[in-house]
């Protein structure tokens, strides 16, 4: 896959259908990021207390995780769209 259909891909979907789906990346964020707080905190015995850009963060090593594994050019064509999103986030809701 060439970079510019990994990026025009990426684009494609973190603002076409997904986030018609999903509605707002930053609020889709927010609620798994207290989800997965909440559960770690349950399994941890301890207050963890995740934040949206974390959850960013961990999806872009959850395909990294695959891509070690096998490399698909859907694994690059989602860190290209988790990266963006963090990016997003860390201008408009800068920690």
């Amino acid at each position: 896959m060439k970079r510019n259909d990994c990026l025009d891909t990426a684009k494609d979907l973190i603002t076409g259908q997904r986030a018609t789906d999903y509605g707002s990346a930053y609020e889709n964020h927010a609620r798994i990021a207290s989800l997965w707080s909440r559960y770690m905190s349950g399994k941890l015995n301890l207050q963890v207390q995740l934040t949206p850009m974390d959850v960013a963060h961990m999806m872009i090593l959850l395909k990294v995780a695959r891509l070690m594994h096998t490399g698909t050019d859907d694994c690059y064509v989602d860190i290209a769209g988790y990266a963006a999103i963090a990016a997003e986030m860390n201008e408009e809701y800068a920690r």
